[in-house]
């Protein structure tokens, strides 16, 4: 795509948005959207949406609808029938994006006593979704659809203070992804880039660089969606393992999870040469502005890539003749056996020559226990002071279990940091155990890089 070509689609898309932004702040409803119009809605620009009664509607009546894979199938089929255009924009198998669909229901239901949460999370969201190519105005098809969908569910149950209830809902959360898009338009949508190297660490595991076309800015401890060529518009996240500037190229390391996935498309099946995109950087993982006082860092098998580039960036705020006063940081690298370590040689090297740092590897465990226990036992072994700090990276559960230990041990909730989690949700009024197979879950628990 030529730069004419690429200001021109910025524009148009800048010009989407701001009318559908328009459309969705004011009384009326989206064009074609079937249900009438959200009379006194705001988005978040406008006076905070007060979710509390539409709550209270959807979940008194989420019997009708639910399970919510059977809404959103319905919702899916007649939007392609609507718009055969826009499934070219959607993986071939859809299982996981309506998965991810039902999160954000979720997420949305959950807290629409808390708008400001909804605002938050859904911009952060519309940033994303620019790399899916996502336009503005495409979100008014994605209402009818839904509409569509709850009369089907509902059947001779609907009301209109039902549709009502989730169009208002679903349109608070995509005006705050509208605007979170319109935000990002200084920046592309997502970036080509090119594999310089593969290695295979194992046979399910691989280390990859790769060089962006266009300067691709972060911060340590950070992570990014890859899409691979092999399976257009299916991404996936993963921590960026050097720190920013060091080079043009970035580095992830990937774990072969399952057959057919996106991890099997980069360790089994990508080289050197291949093409991949990568959507914005994200995640709360960061060292901060504090000083450097105790550190725990806690990884779990590729968790270790957060690890690398959070030593590479403290490395740099030391000067060598301050090193001597620098705060204690311990890094605890878990896995499953001593096979699954990988990297050990930089790691080895690292440590040797940095006295403020001692590296801890964690593997192996008691039988009966846990996965993570003797990873969170070994944590919290070191007796971490109140004053102290924990950065967590790796699977869910390992990061709820070590949060647990170390706040068990007297380190304060706020000195843990670590990116979203899955959660079941707050407990809600409405027909417990009506709610299907799919399950309360928050939509942020899709961020956790894999």
């Amino acid at each position: 795509m030529s730069a004419e070509d690429g200001n021109y689609h910025a524009l148009l898309a800048r010009h989407d948005a701001m009318r559908l932004r328009r459309q969705m702040l004011s009384s009326g409803a989206f064009p074609g959207a079937g249900g009438g119009s959200a009379s006194g809605l705001r988005g978040p620009a406008g006076q905070p949406y007060d979710g509390v009664a539409d709550q209270r509607t959807i979940m008194r009546d989420l019997d009708l609808v639910a399970p919510f894979e059977e809404l959103i199938a319905h919702l899916y089929q007649a939007l392609f029938t609507r718009h055969p255009s826009l499934r070219s924009l959607f993986p071939a198998e859809m299982a996981f994006q309506q998965a991810h669909l039902a999160r954000a229901f979720w997420y949305l239901l959950e807290h629409l006593d808390r708008p400001e949460q909804i605002t938050a999370t859904f911009t952060q969201l519309g940033r994303d979704h620019r790399k899916l190519g996502v336009r503005p105005a495409q979100y008014a098809a994605f209402e009818t659809a839904l509409c569509e969908a709850l009369r089907i569910r509902a059947g001779e149950h609907w009301t209109g203070e039902l549709e009502q209830a989730w169009v208002r809902m679903v349109r608070f959360g995509i005006t705050a992804m509208v605007q979170g898009a319109e935000a990002a338009l200084h920046e592309p949508p997502c970036w080509e880039a090119t594999v310089t190297a593969h290695r295979l660490c194992g046979p399910d595991l691989a280390v990859l660089r790769v060089r962006p076309r266009e300067t691709f800015r972060y911060r340590a401890g950070q992570f990014t969606a890859l899409e691979s060529a092999r399976l257009p518009h299916t991404w996936r996240p993963y921590y960026l393992a050097g720190e920013p500037g060091r080079d043009g190229d970035l580095e992830f390391h990937v774990r072969r999870t399952g057959p057919g996935g996106v991890s099997e498309a980069l360790v089994r099946h990508t080289t050197a040469g291949d093409r991949i995109r990568l959507g914005p950087p994200k995640g709360n993982l960061a060292l901060g502005e504090e000083p450097a006082g105790e550190l725990h860092l806690v990884a779990w098998d590729t968790g270790w890539a957060a690890m690398k580039a959070l030593l590479q960036e403290l490395e740099g705020r030391l000067r060598p003749a301050s090193e001597h006063r620098a705060g204690r940081v311990r890094l605890f690298l878990g896995a499953d056996g001593l096979s699954s370590l990988y990297d050990t040689e930089y790691l080895t090297g690292f440590e040797r020559s940095r006295p403020w740092l001692t590296v801890v590897p964690v593997t192996g465990g008691t039988p009966g226990e846990g996965a993570y226990d003797h990873l969170a036992r070994a944590v919290t072994r070191s007796r971490p002071s109140a004053a102290g700090r924990a950065l967590l990276a790796g699977p869910p559960a390992m990061v709820q279990t070590v949060t647990a230990a170390l706040t068990r041990a007297g380190l304060p909730a706020e000195h843990v940091r670590h990116d979203p989690l899955p959660a079941g949700p707050r407990d809600l009024p409405g027909p417990a155990g009506s709610f299907g197979s799919a399950g309360p879950r928050m939509f942020q628990g899709q961020s956790v890089p894999a």
